[in-house]
């Protein structure tokens, strides 16, 4: 059947991104290069998409057999990455490119990095693991070749939106995941990025207890849910239509059976008869190419499903990044009362030093001073970490925002590709369907 095609258009994403790309210079700008990588390749530039200065691939998947951790034997699927200079391919040479193969798991690896270390940054996501919204006759074996190969389409997909991502593009990890085959994943956890990833249950925590969510994450975070379920409804009703869509057609093929019989019996009509089952034949064979083709699209589609979820996570972040400096100010407003309490004596609401004081007496003048030189100290510290929370959470809104417009930019160019050209396959599969009968009604004419 030959290899699929990426859903990624090269020179339509660098178009669209010029302007972004732009605008980022300003907090991008410098030239960072990985050390232990080739320095003649000068490939980790910021603000610069990878892309314009590497080929990526994932030329062909394999199954392979080994031992996992728990020393058992196991079969799992590795993909080749391929990659090599652009100016190599400008300058005329052909060389041979540079190759690693890498398993799903890596790949996985490689986007729980990123989302930890640019958490304000929508990441690409990864093709499924295991197959979803599958009609009767598609596997959802995840060692089927068919569904092996859309995901390895589905990888290379995901290695070109990271490589052209204006900021990701110039990640050292990601650089050394497509250069370095040995040794990468030592790398990736020496940067320690599993200590800073935030827990499922902080992040809820602060959903529901923040009390002044930024309207426009808010509504975001609203729409990434949205999108997410007009997709999988979406999804769904195609899988229900590709199920009835192969039942019709292959009936079909009873017709050329039946056809052929006839035309046995027949001395007149026989040879009309027998070619107008030849053509239900072929039609009832066609649906094959035009279900795989379908599944192209729904590829698409379920890119932007999981896309949903890393804008969702976005918007969850800067949740928790909003109640990590109100808590941050309502400490230090409680040490701020505190110190008033104990520089006036008098305690304004109810609290446990209030019963004390009334059980076990007031303090002496030096223990209140040891308290109050205390109360300073942390004061001072809480302004600090108030000052640097508010800045976070700044520089978090400003970084994000630029990333989510240039996604909304990028979604809506893609969704209506996607649509149209998938409008456009089902004209062709009824201008087939047309042609058949017409041929029919040739050798019924003919009769």
């Amino acid at each position: 059947r030959g290899k699929r095609r990426s859903t990624y258009d090269r020179n339509t994403e660098e178009q669209m991104l010029e302007p972004t790309i732009c605008s980022l210079r300003g907090y991008c700008s410098g030239i960072e290069y990985c050390d232990s990588l080739d320095q003649n390749l000068q490939m980790v530039e910021k603000g610069t998409s990878l892309l314009k200065k590497m080929e990526i691939s994932v030329a062909e998947a394999e199954k392979r057999t080994g031992k996992n951790a728990v020393n058992m034997q196991e079969t799992y699927t590795v993909y080749l990455i391929e990659t090599r200079p652009v100016d190599a391919a400008s300058e005329g040479t052909n060389p041979v490119p540079d190759s690693l193969w890498r398993r799903y798991s890596e790949f996985e690896l490689l986007r729980n990095y990123l989302l930890v270390t640019y958490p304000f940054l929508v990441v690409p996501p990864l093709p499924e693991k295991r197959a979803e919204f599958v009609w009767h006759k598609l596997s959802a074996d995840n060692m089927d070749p068919d569904f092996v190969e859309r995901r390895r389409v589905g990888l290379e997909n995901f290695l070109l939106r990271v490589a052209s991502h204006p900021d990701l593009s110039s990640d050292k990890i990601f650089y050394s995941f497509l250069t370095e085959e040995n040794g990468w994943k030592e790398t990736v956890f020496e940067t320690g990025f599993q200590a800073k990833a935030d827990s499922r249950l902080k992040a809820l925590n602060a959903t529901f207890r923040v009390k002044n969510p930024d309207k426009r994450f808010a509504e975001m975070k609203h729409y990434g849910d949205e999108l997410q379920s007009v997709i999988s409804q979406l999804l769904r009703v195609r899988a229900r239509a590709a199920d009835r869509l192969y039942g019709v057609y292959k009936v079909h093929g009873n017709y050329g059976r039946v056809f052929s019989e006839w035309s046995a019996i027949e001395k007149e009509m026989g040879d009309g008869l027998q070619s107008a089952g030849h053509h239900m034949d072929a039609y009832a064979a066609s649906v094959d190419d035009i279900l795989e083709e379908e599944e192209h699209y729904a590829d698409q589609l379920k890119e932007y499903l999981f896309y949903a979820d890393a804008l969702r996570a976005v918007c969850r972040k800067h949740e928790l990044t909003q109640y990590e400096l109100e808590m941050a100010a309502q400490d230090l407003t409680s040490k701020k009362q505190q110190r008033e309490e104990l520089a006036t004596g008098t305690i304004r609401t109810f609290s446990l030093k209030g019963v004390t004081s009334k059980l076990f007496g007031q303090e002496t003048p030096e223990q209140r001073e040891a308290k109050l030189k205390m109360l300073e100290t942390q004061i001072e510290e809480g302004e600090e970490l108030v000052k640097e929370r508010n800045a976070e959470c700044e520089e978090f809104v400003k970084s994000a925002w630029v990333d989510i417009e240039r996604f909304k930019e990028q979604k809506d160019h893609d969704l209506r590709e996607a649509l149209i050209s998938y409008a456009i396959m089902q004209i062709s599969m009824c201008k087939k369907g047309i042609q058949v009968w017409n041929n029919a009604k040739e050798c019924f004419s003919k009769m």
